[in-house]
């Protein structure tokens, strides 16, 4: 039986990748080893790289990778959910003390994982984890999002915008999406109405709710984005973001009587709370997938462990087509 793995090793923060063999985990009570397939890249990892989200780096030398999908090889005690042999996916690791997924193998907890869905494969699958449940926390778990309601997303087509479209859409919601003028088309077909994002507030707002706000809002950019959504909700509307991370006057959103609502996805893994809330999620969205009411978009490009430092660059240099996703075998 293989004892070593092949993994990508971050030892400083901004310092290229370092290939080597390590020792192959071996999964503990409520874990499974999962030989990894394809390993999501997403914003938050390359900003972990570069050392720039403190409130989640891992210790140094490390490695990163927050996305998987792959197949379960071995079960640890206590764990009845899953099989040898079963293909998952999920939101996994990559974050203080858990090893990431630019690795060949990974031992992780099973509350994280849910079953593939059987019509994508495994560089699809990887690429959903983190977008989704940062989606389905904000407009689903917070907002509560309902039949009818008008929902704004901010960068609709972006990897978070474009499943908060898809989910808004399935509730029965009439979706909005703030977008520059290449990427109109590409959110109209999921549904949405494209704003262009260069669009005073004021505008949309009067064009699309008579002067009264959206329902619901879900901002992915924070700054200037996020200061918009508090002008542009309705009295008593949900904003939701996943990048309020600035300094913001709330009185425009507050003389409204608005709800804010922070999303922090990787909480989960960090806090070690609700870790089974996030398996329960992906568990739905397997089915959403398998139904063809839900679909990830990933980028065309091929990325390995021996080209994965690009795969980073690629998430934060505006080239990318959809998701990035590593290939690891």
């Amino acid at each position: 039986m293989i004892k070593t793995m092949r993994a990508l090793l971050t030892n400083t923060y901004e310092s290229e990748f370092v290939s080597t063999q390590m020792e192959k985990p071996t999964p503990k009570k409520g874990e499974v080893l999962v030989k990894i397939h394809a390993s999501g890249v997403n914003p938050i990892d390359n900003k972990i790289r570069l050392g720039l989200s403190p409130y989640a780096s891992p210790v140094l030398p490390a490695v990163l990778g927050t996305d998987l999908a792959g197949v379960i090889e071995a079960i640890g005690e206590g764990v009845t959910e899953f099989k040898v042999g079963d293909e998952v996916y999920g939101l996994a690791g990559g974050v203080l003390g858990l090893q990431g997924t630019l690795a060949e193998y990974t031992a992780v907890d099973a509350d994280l994982l849910a079953i593939k869905p059987k019509n994508l494969s495994m560089k699809e699958a990887a690429g959903v984890p983190l977008v989704l449940l940062t989606a389905w926390e904000g407009l689903i778990d917070r907002a509560r999002v309902k039949k009818g309601d008008k929902v704004l997303v901010h960068a609709g087509a972006g990897g978070v915008g474009h499943m908060v479209v898809q989910l808004a859409k399935n509730i029965g919601a009439e979706v909005y999406a703030t977008v520059s003028e290449q990427k109109a088309n590409f959110v109209k077909s999921f549904g949405a109405t494209p704003i262009d994002k260069n669009t005073p507030v004021e505008d949309y707002v009067n064009q699309y709710t008579n002067g009264e706000g959206f329902d619901v809002i879900y901002d992915t950019l924070g700054g200037q984005s996020f200061d918009d959504s508090l002008k542009a909700i309705r009295h008593y509307g949900q904003i939701a973001s996943c990048y309020a991370f600035g300094t913001h006057t709330l009185a425009t959103s507050s003389l409204r009587s608005a709800s804010i609502h922070g999303v922090f996805v990787l909480h989960p893994m960090i806090g070690n709370e609700r870790r089974k809330h996030h398996g329960n999620i992906l568990k739905q969205t397997t089915k959403l997938i398998e139904e063809g009411k839900l679909k990830p978009i990933i980028d065309p490009r091929k990325f390995t462990l021996d080209n994965a430092m690009e795969a980073h660059k690629a998430v934060s240099d505006g080239s990318a087509i959809g998701k990035i996703v590593v290939d690891i075998v």
